[in-house]
């Protein structure tokens, strides 16, 4: 396996979230804590420190050890110690709460807005519930992160050493339109030739500058804050884990930045995973997590955050059906959302997960779950990612748009930029499409007449968008030129505020190309899956073959919110498909048992089996 898949602890094995809420922490509580982790099937722990400001008791304390103090790195340091004696993976949050700030941010270190310091503060954390003197850190200046970094890293060394941790980085819970930096004026004057000071207070009402404007955040927050994360991870025998979305950001490039991308459910639904596994597989990451099973059921956040009427009564059921949907968008590493800190005489809750402990609903059921995320994560490692076409991810139209009108929304959703309801056209279902975007193409080169961007080859490039960057267009003229098919749908135009006057003819002169045509015709191109009715699924190709893993069709079904015993609906299935692979047909035959997932192998001889994977299946 890549050398990524050792950092959790050569396991595939889902790790959980452990929340740290509010004590008392004690060494021998740890160390039972970690063994019912070891027990009950999972591979490691994420350590994240968050202040229960929804419980009345913790109301009426204070945290203990200190937040970063000298007792705080030692219980963190036997944490992992710990951990490592009983074979388990430690990753920490770099922070208490998210998104990164505290109360040593300084003041030319915190966040900004077009219109000056932002107030948003860091609440839930352990350096104070309110959030009162916690700003939020300023993302788009690396220097910012530096010294956020050089506070937080002495009370983190220790627990960095020994088997590699993952320093993880929630989603980016920031301002929307407006975040901003001072250093970035001049930048962007010299990037787009006028100044953006005139639209500061009015950038809604010019969508081309709105533009600009994000295209230069997008870049920035990479160059500034991701990079300078996952160079500071290696530094200290650490790897950097991101959930990217939240940013404004192009999210392929974002996720391609860092060693281990990673998704959310079901906050975001499953098809988004797509966008960090398609980051993971045109850069090579062999791991894409996720952080799965939040809010499953639904999210109470009016007036103030609270769990819903079914929290701690999910179902494995529904569990699982959830966990092959992700699977079947990519995802290969479950996290688990998640499990507090708790005792036998001081329990604790977090309003927001899955429930994970002792007094779990389905803790009987829980180690033969386990077994199965495992042995399905690990068999979605194996090689890497199998893909036939690329898909051009429509950043630039989501970036021109606006919000999400309110009665769409979900919880925390808010900008089309997020992503969150992006998924590749149905006609595209049989030919296992990865995204792509502008910053790929720039070093994308056609080879043996295909699309080669790194290791991957595709037979061609769709697209299908509204707007179409300049950047981009000369790309795609360069690798038109060299022979790579491109489907062109419609006539997009050139999205920002100024206009490159020969963006028509440029256009035009991509579309003259004899590889380059206006719809996509199937008869000429080959899909990996052929059928009627398919399933979601993921291919995945070895030395020895291929493996596609084939969620129950129910799994199309899953989005947010479920529905308590959803699962139930996950009934008898039988589909017919063609899988076309190594230059043959095969005919298979899907037979689906209630909630029922199933791994189809090809053999590069043309012959094939078909594994049961359900929890109590075997892949043997």
């Amino acid at each position: 396996m890549n050398a990524t898949t050792r950092y959790f602890n050569n396991t595939s094995r889902p790790y959980v979230r452990w929340w740290w809420l509010a004590g008392p922490y004690r060494r021998h509580d740890i160390v039972t804590q970690l063994d019912w982790v070891k027990a009950h099937g999972f591979g490691g722990v994420e350590v994240a420190w968050v202040w229960p400001v929804w419980t009345v008791a913790a109301l009426r304390l204070d945290p203990e050890p200190e937040w970063l103090s000298p007792d705080w790195s030692d219980l963190v340091a036997f944490t992992k110690t710990s951990a490592e004696r009983l074979g388990l993976g430690c990753d920490f949050t770099f922070g208490t709460s998210w998104p990164f700030g505290g109360s040593h941010v300084e003041p030319e270190h915190r966040m900004q807005t077009l219109t000056g310091r932002s107030g948003k503060r860091v609440h839930m954390s352990w350096e104070g519930a309110s959030g009162d003197g916690l700003y939020v850190l300023d993302h788009l200046n690396h220097e910012a992160f530096e010294a956020y970094a050089e506070t937080l890293m002495p009370a983190f060394e220790r627990a960095l050493q020994g088997t590699p941790s993952a320093l993880f980085c929630d989603s980016f819970e920031l301002e929307r339109d407006g975040i901003w930096s001072q250093h970035l004026w001049k930048t962007f004057r010299a990037r787009f030739g006028y100044s953006l000071q005139p639209f500061a207070f009015t950038l809604h009402d010019s969508p081309d500058v709105r533009y600009d404007y994000r295209k230069l955040v997008s870049e920035t927050f990479i160059r500034e804050f991701l990079e300078p994360f996952t160079e500071t991870c290696h530094r200290h025998n650490a790897i950097s884990r991101v959930q990217c979305h939240g940013a404004l950001t192009d999210l392929l490039a974002a996720y391609a930045t860092v060693d281990i991308p990673e998704s959310e459910a079901l906050l975001f639904e499953p098809p988004f995973s797509r966008i960090p596994a398609s980051a993971a597989t045109l850069a090579d990451r062999p791991v894409v997590s996720a952080e799965t099973f939040t809010c499953i059921y639904g999210f109470h956040v009016s007036p103030v955050p609270a769990r819903h009427q079914h929290w701690r009564k999910e179902h494995v059921g529904d569990l699982k059906l959830l966990a092959d949907a992700l699977f079947a968008n990519g995802v290969n590493q479950i996290i688990w959302h998640g499990m507090p800190y708790q005792t036998p005489t001081e329990p604790a809750e977090f309003y927001a997960q899955t429930h994970v402990g002792p007094d779990s609903e389905f803790v009987d059921e829980l180690p033969a779950f386990n077994a199965y995320l495992d042995r399905v994560s690990e068999i979605m490692k194996l090689g890497r990612t199998y893909t036939n076409l690329a898909v051009y991810l429509p950043i630039e139209d989501r970036w021109m748009a606006g919000n999400i009108p309110r009665e769409e929304r979900t919880p925390a959703a808010v900008a089309r930029w997020e992503m969150r309801d992006v998924v590749p056209p149905d006609e595209l279902a049989g030919f296992h499409p990865i995204w792509v975007s502008s910053a790929f193409l720039k070093t994308a080169e056609c080879i043996d007449g295909k699309l080669a961007i790194g290791e991957q080859r595709f037979a061609g490039l769709y697209i299908d968008c509204q707007w179409l960057d300049f950047e981009a267009l000369i790309e795609l003229l360069r690798l038109a030129d060299a022979g790579v098919r491109i489907v062109l749908k419609g006539t997009p135009e050139e999205p920002g505020h100024r206009k490159h006057p020969e963006y028509p003819m440029c256009l035009s002169e991509l579309k003259q190309y004899p590889g380059t045509v206006p719809q996509f015709d199937t008869h000429a191109w080959t899909p990996l899956v052929q059928g009627a009715l398919l399933p979601p699924y993921w291919a995945r190709e070895t030395d020895e073959g291929l493996c596609i893993f084939f969620g129950h069709p129910a799994t199309a079904q899953v989005t947010y919110p479920m529905w308590q015993h959803q699962h139930l609906l996950a009934g008898k299935e039988r589909t017919s498909i063609t899988i076309h692979y190594a230059g043959r047909a095969l005919d298979v035959q899907l037979r689906f048992e209630p909630n029922q997932s199933l791994l189809v192998r090809c053999s590069r001889k043309g012959t094939f089996d078909i594994a049961d994977l359900s929890v109590a299946g075997s892949v043997e």
